[in-house]
This record gives structure tokens, sequence and C-alpha cells, in this order.
């Protein structure tokens, strides 16, 4: 990292806004690649699933209000147990051997609920999660009622 990219932080994040978007971009491509094919179908059935669907962008009202909430966002890399003596001898260079496997999917959380599986990525130094799989709402619903 050079000097000036330390005196200069605004101009450091417009970059990094620039290769995020380019990274979105890329994966919307490769997402537009791999999206079926639309099937034909009769104009009188389109209409009819436009005038039920709202259309992107709008949120139902009832939703207005609780759109500016924050909420927790993890990304958990694995976990272990480890006894109170164990974690009392760690020091640094220590090494705490995880549940989970390298290249093995990540799991996303929202306030500790899981709602997604991804793949890191790196993009200018920093990290993110490119999500891969989206728990449905049901199996949401299901998995809290255990």
């Amino acid at each position: 990292m050079s000097d000036e990219s330390v005196n200069n932080p605004p101009a450091d994040e417009e970059v990094s806004m620039d290769d995020w978007a380019a990274a979105m971009a890329e994966q919307e491509a490769i997402d537009a690649q791999q999206a079926p094919e639309p099937v034909a179908q009769p104009a009188h059935n389109l209409f009819q699933e436009l005038n039920q669907t709202p259309g992107a962008g709008q949120v139902p009202q009832n939703l207005d209000m609780i759109l500016d909430i924050p909420v927790q966002l993890t990304v958990e890399l694995g976990r272990t147990k480890i006894a109170i003596r164990n974690l009392l001898q760690l020091a640094q260079g220590s090494v705490v051997e995880l549940d989970g496997l390298a290249g093995e999917p990540m799991d996303v959380l929202v306030n500790g609920c899981l709602i997604a599986q991804g793949e890191v990525v790196v993009v200018n130094d920093k990290f993110g999660i490119r999500l891969t799989d989206i728990i449905t709402p049901a199996e949401r619903i299901r998995r809290l009622q255990k």
C-alpha cells in the first residue's frame, strides 16, 4: 500500500467500488449465460402474471416500516469446541482447527440465523462473499421451529 493511498482514502473507496461493480457485472454476465431460455407463452397469460406480481423495486407497504432496521450479517468460516484449559494455552501463532473444509461454502447468517451459503471473493484486498445458495423462506421458518 503506497503512502498516497493511505492519505487519500476517498479515492481508494472509489476504486474499490468500481472493482466491486466490475465483479458484480461479471457475476451477472455469468448468471445470464446460465439462465434458461424463456418459454413462449400466449400474451393473455403473460399479462395476467404481470398484473398478479408486484413490479421489481416495489415493496409491500407493510414492509416499509422495517426496511431501515439494521441487522447483523455474519459469514462463518467454521466452528469448533475447545476446553477452557486449551483456550487458556492459546498464544500468538497457535492454530485452531475448525470443522469447515477448504473449498466448502461459507455460511451466511443474519442475526444468527442461516439464510444462505456462498464462496469467498477478494476484490482490491477486501473480502466479500458471492452467494451460491439461498435458504427458502419455508426452510428458514422450519429451522426456527426446532
